[in-house]
């Protein structure tokens, strides 16, 4: 009879054992896929990546993860054929914007998103041929730390292209301000 108990206690252990090894991965803190808005959302829906066309800042519309962070394009990539040329360092600094199960898109035009594969095996997403990438110093929804970066890196368009910043109105100086250049050495 302990003997028993002794094999029931044990299986119960590697029981719960098991299961918190299984559900450890989604737990809140818990490591997450590089991804484009990849993970299980509180909704229960499959993992998947999200393409998301967003107002952000003064850039108009930009494209954006499914977490609501800025997603970018390199000048040195390729377009035609796509290609990254973001390796090793760089994309430490840049992380792909990896694909992760199903492709939802939202103010984008699905003809133009795709995918690149990547020397590790890993499928990156492409909008408009041009991979796309998030900017490590970017670290929550709706920043644009990395736009115009080393002049190479811009926010993507939902066409792909570079998100540019438009233009706020200009507003006459006041009467009581110096517009000499106020010793400014420029």
């Amino acid at each position: 009879m302990v003997r028993t108990r002794f094999v029931a206690l044990a299986a119960a252990v590697l029981g719960v054992a098991l299961l918190s090894a299984c559900g450890s991965y989604n737990s809140p803190g818990a490591a997450q896929p590089t991804g484009a808005g990849s993970a299980t959302g509180a909704s229960g829906q499959a993992a998947g990546t999200s393409l998301i066309a967003k107002a952000v800042g003064n850039l108009g519309m930009v494209v954006t993860d499914g977490s609501g962070r800025t997603l970018y394009r390199f000048d040195l990539d390729s377009a035609k054929p796509p290609t990254s040329k973001c390796t090793d360092e760089c994309a430490t600094k840049w992380p792909p914007a990896v694909v992760t199960g199903q492709i939802r898109v939202k103010g984008v035009d699905k003809a133009l998103v795709g995918t690149i594969t990547r020397a590790d095996g890993t499928r990156q997403l492409t909008l408009g041929g041009q991979p796309l990438y998030r900017f490590a110093k970017d670290t929550a929804a709706g920043q644009v730390n990395g736009q115009g970066v080393g002049g190479s890196w811009y926010a993507a368009n939902p066409q792909g292209r570079k998100a540019t910043a438009t233009k706020p109105s200009p507003t006459p100086p006041s009467p009581t301000e110096d517009t000499s250049g106020g010793g400014y050495s420029y």
